[in-house]
């Protein structure tokens, strides 16, 4: 789960870690009064999307020489023209995609007198097993750029859960980051401060870029990024009520209602599998046999008609897919539950695309049986292979 850069640093505010007074706002009118609430003279105006990149991103809807999607303003005025020309419009970045998101928020924030831009952030490293810190003195910067054009400019460093951040663990990023006082001893006291609320919060990714060194040689967190552990937000209702539906897939949100695994992807052949090792495989051999799979959806070994009609419902709700893969290998899962709940749903909603159906393993035989029996204009297939090389031929005509 993603939320805002203004509520992931009233998070890390909450933990003592120093961040610059900042207000979300949602209107032109707010983002005047917002600004005349913080000391100025400079303002920060910044796009809240879930989306990375966004200072060097352009609106759809603005010319070439517009600005991108974080910008300075120098007067309160600015603050407001600013605010205007960016709600409601269309920021396209490198993590959107070309479709791009509508800025709905903005947050307006007191400007930094910045010396030194730093990158920090936290993740699970699953090499180690362990939460590991990224640290490198090119903050500003795509650390994945760094990570490929200067390496040893990155320090990665997994730290013992049973001990926490030590302070020989806070020396060695302080001086990876050639930190200076009294800008170390604030980050020696920062890293700790990060992993705590890390660990307490089960985030899954903390990323500051940057992390700043100002002029007076005080580090402040000058941009955050945090997602959270989708499976352990149940255990922390103030995070939950962070979360922004609409920066969501409608159909992904849909999809969570009944448990089901639903990514939305840009292709055209909306994809039902059971096993998200099944499911990948059927992506890699649609895209084989020249086709780019609509979704990655894995029903689970345990669904049920109601489940599977639901997946098949947000399948057809795509008005990119093209045709339909149901592919079905019956372990725990059965394959008669599979096709009561396809034809279930055929009924309900209709069928405009090519269905093509694959089952095989438990009650496969039943399955089978109540396709045929069902009328429905479906086209059976033996194996995995041969479904995928229907479906596309269906689909490309």
């Amino acid at each position: 789960m993603n939320i805002h850069e203004y509520q992931a640093k009233a998070v890390l505010k909450s933990y003592g870690a120093p961040v610059a007074a900042g207000v979300p706002v949602f209107t032109a009118d707010e983002a005047e009064a917002a600004a005349k609430s913080l000391p100025g003279p400079v303002y920060v105006v910044k796009t809240q999307i879930h989306a990375g990149g966004r200072g060097k991103g352009k609106f759809k809807e603005l010319g070439p020489d517009a600005g991108g999607g974080v910008r300075i303003a120098k007067s309160i005025e600015e603050v407001k023209s600013h605010a205007a020309e960016m709600l409601g419009n269309t920021l396209v970045t490198k993590q959107t995609g070309d479709a791009g998101k509508q800025v709905n928020r903005l947050y307006i924030e007191d400007g930094a007198q910045i010396a030194r831009e730093l990158y920090l952030s936290l993740l699970v490293d699953r090499t180690t097993g362990r939460v590991a810190f990224v640290a490198s003195t090119e903050g500003g910067m795509d650390i994945e750029t760094v990570a490929e054009e200067t390496p040893e400019k990155i320090l990665t460093l997994p730290i013992d859960p049973s001990t926490g951040v030590t302070d020989v663990d806070a020396i060695k990023l302080a001086e990876a980051l050639k930190l200076e006082e009294p800008a170390k001893s604030e980050g020696m006291s920062l890293f700790k401060t990060l992993y705590k609320a890390f660990t307490e919060k089960d985030m899954s990714l903390l990323e500051i870029n940057p992390l700043v060194v100002l002029q007076d040689g005080h580090i402040r967190v000058l941009d955050a990024k945090v997602s959270f552990d989708g499976n352990a937000v149940f255990r922390h209702a103030d995070i939950a009520e962070l979360r922004d539906e609409s920066e969501e897939d409608a159909k992904e949100i849909e999809a969570s209602k009944y448990d089901l695994n639903y990514v939305a992807l840009d292709g055209d052949i909306g994809c039902m599998v059971n096993g998200a090792g099944l499911a990948m495989a059927t992506m890699d051999i649609i895209k084989l046999y020249g086709a780019e799979p609509a979704n990655f959806l894995d029903v689970g070994g345990g669904a049920t008609t109601e489940k599977v009609t639901a997946a098949f419902k947000i399948i057809t709700a795509d008005p990119n897919v093209k045709g339909i893969l149901v592919n079905i290998f019956g372990g725990i899962m059965r394959c008669d539950i599979i096709a009561e709940g396809v034809v279930a749903a055929v009924k309900e909603v209709g069928l405009q695309v090519p269905l093509v159906v694959r089952l095989e393993g438990t009650n496969v035989k039943r399955g089978k049986e109540i396709i045929n029996e069902s009328g429905l204009n479906v086209i059976a297939a033996d194996d995995l292979d041969d479904a995928a090389q229907k479906i596309v031929k269906a689909v490309k005509g």
